[in-house]
């Protein structure tokens, strides 16, 4: 693994299937601002290299990816500095949400709070079968804000609602009834399952799939017509990739 910072690392091997590992943030890999800063410099390098396929992003530790933002930290702010941090966190979920390749969380234990949004701003979340996800932020005194928006879309409104303003903990399963997360693995089978869902997305056309990526981003913020119209010369400008007539012309000589 290289370093990139004192708080993030990656590997990337021969298929350009990267892992950045968020080091250094203590046994649940909590969030401060040194953390904050240093992953989202090690997501903007990922982000900024065309040729990675997927990336999937993982804690030290088994016993989170992130556990949530440091309360420690947070009990010493006042309203402008609780701004300046809420805004770094709210980077760090936007920079790997709109990183152009396929980012896979894996999620061991707990997911609480600012790691339950960065979570959700990740393409796929793939958990362990006894991890736990809450949003406690009401019952600190706090509201969740940031990328805690993305929830409606993901899991409705009654849900988010639910999860926002009881502060309860969910387990897996029901997280994976609601949507949450994609994928729940068997005991000791994360990463043979995180594996899956990588060689689903090796499958597929490299360039498609950047471009279906960057469309469902677009689709996020606009209405029913305008992200109907704004797909069109997407699809138009695929076929100056290559790929669809390589893998079509593949396809049609199969069938033959």
């Amino acid at each position: 693994m290289r370093m990139i910072n004192s708080h993030c690392g990656v590997a990337k091997d021969a298929r350009g299937v990267v892992r950045l590992t968020i080091c250094n943030a203590g046994p649940l890999n909590i969030l401060n601002s040194r953390v904050i800063d240093g992953v989202r410099q090690g997501v903007a390098e990922v982000a900024a290299d065309e040729t990675n396929r997927v990336v999937i992003v993982a804690g030290e530790s088994d016993r989170s990816m992130i556990g949530g933002a440091d309360i420690k930290e947070m009990a010493t702010l006042d309203q402008a500095s609780a701004e300046r941090f809420i805004t770094g966190l709210g980077r760090l979920c936007e920079t790997v949400r709109t990183v152009p390749s396929p980012v896979i969380a894996r999620i061991p234990g707990w997911c609480l709070g600012g790691g339950l949004e960065f979570a959700a701003a990740c393409d796929f979340r793939v958990a362990a079968h006894d991890s736990k996800f809450a949003m406690p932020e009401v019952r600190v005194g706090i509201p969740s804000v940031i990328h805690a928006a993305l929830l409606p879309r993901l899991i409705g409104w009654s849900r988010t609602r639910y999860l926002l303003m009881t502060a309860d903990t969910i387990d897996a399963k029901t997280a994976l009834d609601w949507g949450l997360i994609d994928k729940i693995a068997p005991p000791g089978e994360l990463d043979d399952a995180v594996e899956s869902l990588v060689e689903s997305l090796l499958a597929c056309a490299p360039q498609a799939l950047r471009a279906q990526k960057a469309l469902l981003t677009a689709w996020h913020d606009m209405p029913l017509r305008e992200s109907v119209a704004h797909s069109i010369p997407v699809f138009g400008q695929s076929y100056l990739t290559g790929e669809p007539q390589r893998l079509m012309g593949e396809f049609v000589n199969r069938k033959r």
